[in-house]
């Protein structure tokens, strides 16, 4: 009993024939134990945060069972790796003090690796929504993929990946929040639909402070729509009524001037303010007497 726990406290390297400490891999998908000093971190990781308390555990269990999954590496110049997926476990297994690591060795190029890296990592449930938005912008940008292809790649639907991209048009501050699990996937969708950058910071302040539920939130945001669209009505109904009262001084104003000049006057003005005064004759003698009027007004 006590030779089985002990070889299963050195890891999957002892279930398995001993390998030498930089082993070169006989074929593309051998498992082989690598020295973790010879293997370095995978620039391509989507994830960017680390929780060291769940390290921390998770070097606990190594310490007792060892690597249960290996990791992925790829083989770089000067005999070193680079780690394709699983650098949480690497991580792990560098706190719980082992010297190897095992590991799956594939062949990629830059843009492969890159590719396989974001792919495995989608598919893990520990990331986080924005991680998972944020790597299928690189497949899409970096890789070259449409919607479509990256659908079929990650076996996610079209509709999935596209609520995870509208949630990078959010604001930093609501992307933190989503990250940290202060507001859920459900909120941020809620709040995707509002066009205002203030009202939507507005809103996420009092999912926190209120502890809104999403169906509140929907609601939250209807009653702020409403109110709205009552202020523009108002406003609108504000801007004709001295319109209207325009219009009755023109009225007036032609009444006046018709009656002194004796023929019909007509007032026009449009909405930016510019007009005339039309005077109406109907012969020369009319029109002699409303020209003699003007000149009586010479000083």
């Amino acid at each position: 009993m006590s030779a089985k726990k002990s070889a299963l406290g050195r890891g999957l390297g002892a279930l398995i024939e001993e390998a030498p400490r930089a082993q070169k891999p006989v074929q593309n998908s051998a498992v082989i134990e690598i020295a973790l000093d010879l293997i370095d971190v995978n620039p391509y990781q989507p994830r960017t945060t680390f929780d060291e308390e769940t390290l921390n555990d998770l070097a606990s269990s190594i310490k007792e069972l060892g690597i249960i999954q290996p990791i992925t590496v790829r083989k770089t110049e000067n005999g070193r790796y680079q780690i394709i997926s699983g650098e949480r476990r690497t991580r792990g297994a560098r706190l719980a003090g082992l010297e190897t690591i095992p590991a799956y060795v594939r062949e990629a190029d830059d843009q492969g690796m890159l590719e396989m890296a974001l792919v495995e990592n989608i598919q893990r449930q520990d990331l986080d929504a924005i991680e998972i938005a944020i790597s299928y912008q690189r497949l899409i940008e970096e890789c070259n993929l449409t919607q479509e292809s990256l659908s079929e790649r990650v076996g996610k639907s079209r509709q999935t990946i596209g609520n995870h991209l509208r949630l990078l048009r959010l604001p930093a501050e609501i992307q933190k929040g989503i990250r940290f699990g202060v507001i859920t996937m459900g909120h941020a969708r809620t709040l995707i639909t509002i066009d205002d950058l203030e009202l939507q910071l507005q809103i996420f302040e009092e999912i926190i402070t209120k502890e809104l539920s999403v169906r509140q939130v929907e609601e939250r945001i209807k009653e702020i729509r409403s109110d709205a669209n009552e202020s523009k009505s108002k406003d609108s109904k504000q801007k004709e009524k001295p319109q209207s009262e325009l219009v009755e001084e023109y009225e007036k104003l032609q009444k006046s001037l018709t009656g002194r000049f004796q023929s019909p006057v007509e007032v026009k003005r449009n909405t930016s303010g510019k007009g005339k005064i039309i005077i109406h004759f109907r012969n020369n003698t009319e029109f002699e007497r409303i020209l003699g009027m003007f000149e009586n007004l010479n000083p």
